[in-house]
């Protein structure tokens, strides 16, 4: 008898909160057309800004692993 009391408040337990997990937790925002392209505009100038910056490292780091040879040098006396 114990434990069916027990098992009966637990099911009225989860049962009542089970109506709390149903609930719409979507968020809408309403953004239309022009904020996607407004947000597109920006990420567009972003990647814009990363190309050069991306192609100067590169161009640093082959540089830095070029080894310079150094060459003689002729010294001429007058």
């Amino acid at each position: 008898m114990k434990t069916t009391a027990l098992k009966n408040a637990l099911m009225i337990t989860i049962g009542s909160a089970s109506s709390a997990f149903a609930a719409n937790g979507a968020r809408e925002d309403n953004s239309g057309l022009f904020v996607w392209i407004f947000l597109g505009f920006c990420a567009l100038i972003v990647v814009a800004q990363l190309m050069p910056a991306v192609l100067m490292m590169l161009g640093f780091a082959k540089a830095m692993g070029k080894e310079k040879v150094a060459e003689p040098q002729t010294v001429t006396h007058k």
